[in-house]
């Protein structure tokens, strides 16, 4: 089996497809096949929305002297998010912060990191651009939908 198939539980039926697929499979105890169930990485939108704010404090705060572009704010906030370490450079100049790439992040996960950078902004006084106002909207619906199914 060369492709990799993905299941989406949406609903009973879904399941239902997805357990006669896995009984159709065969067993092989020398090349076993691996069934991996995890929650939905970030969507496309949760993405957007992302780089949105992130541009936004980008462009309007200054972070203890420096200007940091989105990417670092980025580091910023999944560091703060994860509480992850950090270790001296190479040649001992600097800091690297050991992090997680947002890539894999769950949509929870990504809308956690929206909210931080969201209330941070608020505090900052940052001034949302009309694409981030339009993504707070919909981000505060979704959150509002996750807060329901939880």
């Amino acid at each position: 089996m060369a492709n990799k198939k993905i299941f989406k539980l949406v609903s009973e039926t879904v399941k239902n497809n997805l357990i006669n697929f896995i009984r159709s499979l065969p067993t092989d105890s020398k090349n076993p096949l691996v069934v991996c169930i995890q929650e939905m990485t970030r969507t496309l939108e949760q993405n957007a929305r992302m780089w949105a704010t992130l541009t936004d404090i980008s462009k309007q705060v200054n972070w203890h002297g420096l200007t940091l572009t989105p990417e670092e704010w980025k580091h910023v906030f999944t560091a703060t998010l994860k509480g992850q370490k950090t270790v001296p450079n190479l040649d001992g100049t600097g800091f690297i912060v050991l992090g997680q790439s947002t890539r894999r992040m769950s949509k929870k996960e990504l809308s956690d990191l929206l909210e931080l950078a969201y209330a941070f902004g608020a505090e900052k006084g940052v001034n949302w651009s009309e694409q981030s106002k339009t993504d707070l909207l919909i981000f505060a619906w979704y959150k509002d939908q996750l807060s329901k199914v939880a």
